[in-house]
C-alpha cells in the first residue's frame, strides 16, 4: 500500500540544508529571466509569460516580486542561457497578492538555479492592476493558459534546443494548485462552483471580495466549466495548498494517470476544508500527500518586510499576510518548500526512465 501521509517535522531545516547540498552539483551559478508572450485562443489575446532559466554570466540585475510588503528575489534579465538540456516546469500562480508570476519568484528562482527552466504565464484578472473577482472565479480558463505557454515555449528559438524531450512538469500554488489538478485530469463541478460563495463559510476572504464586486456565480456562464483540461504532455504535477478543492467532480481523480504530489500547509485538523486535499491525493492512483505543520496558506506569499504586517492591518487588507505557523520563519518555510520541490521534480523529471 502506498504511503500517502508524510508530516514534516521541525527538524526539516537541517534536512533541507543537506538536500540542497546534494542537488548543488547540478546548480547553475546564475539565474536568467526573460519576458515572452504566448498566443492564447482562449483569452483572445497574448499572455505575458515570465521565464527563469539556468544562465551564464551576463544580463542586467533585476529583483522580481518585491513590493511594499514583500522581499523580492534577484535574477539576471536577458542573461545568456547556459549550455545544456533542462526539464521544464510550468508554474501557476495564485490570486490576490500572490496573483502574478513575479510573486512566485521565491520558488521559481531556486528551481532555475538547480537546473530547470520555469515558465509562468499571467492568469488574467487574478492579480495586479487588472484584478477582477469575475475573472478570478473562471477557474476553467487557467489550465489553457498553462497549455498555451507550453505550446509557445516548445517553439521558442531560444529554448527549443535546451529541453529534455518529454520532461515537463507543473507546479501550482494556492489557486494555481487547483489549476495543476485540472491539468492532471480533475474536473470542476459547475454546480459546486456556482454555489461556492452562497455563504462565507468556505472562503471568507475570497467570497467577501466576490460579493463586494457584485459577482453572482449563479449567473456566470459556466457551460465550459466542467470540461476536460488534461494536458497529456505533462508528466508530473505538484500542488501546494491547492484551493479551492471543494469544487471538483468527485469521481474524476481516480482516472488520473500521472504522479501527483500534494502538500498542505498547516496542522492536520486545522487546514481549511477548501484547501484540504488529502482525499484527492488518496483518490489519485499515483498520488502522494504531505503537510508542513509550521506553515499557513499565507506562507506561499513572499518573505515579509519588517513593517509589512502592521502596514497591511492599517490598510485593512483583511488577511494576516505575514502570519505563518509556529516554529519556523517564512524564510525557513520557503527553504523547506523549495527543497521539497527540487527533490520531487529531480526524481520525476531528471531520473532515467
Amino acid at each position: 500500500m502506498k504511503k500517502l501521509i508524510k508530516v514534516a517535522a521541525i527538524s526539516w531545516a537541517t534536512v533541507s540544508l543537506m538536500l540542497m547540498a546534494q542537488y548543488s552539483v547540478a546548480a547553475s551559478d546564475f539565474v536568467g529571466v526573460r519576458q515572452i508572450t504566448a498566443a492564447s485562443k482562449e483569452r483572445g489575446s497574448d499572455l505575458a509569460v515570465t521565464v527563469w532559466y539556468p544562465a551564464d554570466a551576463g544580463g542586467k540585475p533585476v529583483t522580481l516580486g518585491e513590493n511594499r510588503f514583500f522581499v523580492g528575489t534577484d535574477a539576471m534579465l536577458e542573461a545568456p542561457l547556459s549550455r545544456g538540456k533542462y526539464p521544464l516546469i510550468l508554474l501557476s500562480h495564485g490570486a490576490g497578492l500572490g496573483g502574478t508570476p513575479q510573486a512566485m519568484s521565491w520558488i521559481a528562482t531556486p528551481l532555475a538555479k538547480q537546473g530547470f527552466v520555469v515558465a509562468a504565464p499571467v492568469h488574467f484578472g487574478n492579480g495586479g492592476a487588472n484584478r477582477s473577482a469575475e475573472e478570478t472565479m473562471k477557474l476553467w480558463l487557467r489550465p489553457a493558459d498553462i497549455s498555451a505557454t507550453l505550446d509557445t515555449i516548445e517553439k521558442q528559438p531560444l529554448f527549443e534546443n535546451h529541453f529534455k524531450f518529454g520532461r515537463i512538469g507543473v507546479l501550482g500554488l494556492s489557486m494555481g494548485g487547483n489549476t495543476a489538478l485540472l491539468l492532471a485530469g480533475g474536473r470542476i463541478d459547475p454546480a459546486r462552483l456556482a454555489s461556492y460563495c452562497d455563504n462565507d463559510a468556505l472562503n471568507p476572504s475570497l467570497c467577501k471580495w466576490v460579493k463586494e464586486s457584485s459577482v453572482d456565480l449563479h449567473s456566470t456562464d459556466m457551460k465550459l466549466a466542467g470540461r476536460d483540461n488534461e494536458d497529456k504532455r505533462i508528466e508530473f504535477i505538484m500542488a501546494i495548498d491547492p484551493a479551492p478543492v471543494d469544487v471538483f467532480q468527485a469521481d474524476a481523480f481516480s482516472k488520473v494517470s500521472i504522479p501527483v504530489e500534494i502538500v498542505n500547509l498547516g496542522q492536520p485538523g486545522t487546514i481549511p476544508l477548501t484547501a484540504l486535499a488529502l482525499g484527492i491525493a488518496m483518490a489519485i492512483p499515483n498520488g502522494s500527500y504531505s503537510t508542513i505543520s509550521d506553515a499557513s496558506h499565507y506562507s506561499l506569499l513572499g518573505e515579509c518586510k519588517p513593517d509589512a504586517g502592521a502596514m497591511a492591518e492599517s490598510e485593512n487588507i483583511g488577511d494576516p499576510i505575514c502570519s505563518d505557523g509556529n516554529g519556523q520563519s517564512r524564510l525557513e518555510i520557503h527553504q523547506e518548500l523549495v527543497t521539497m520541490a527540487i527533490e520531487a521534480f529531480d526524481q520525476k523529471l531528471k531520473s532515467p526512465r
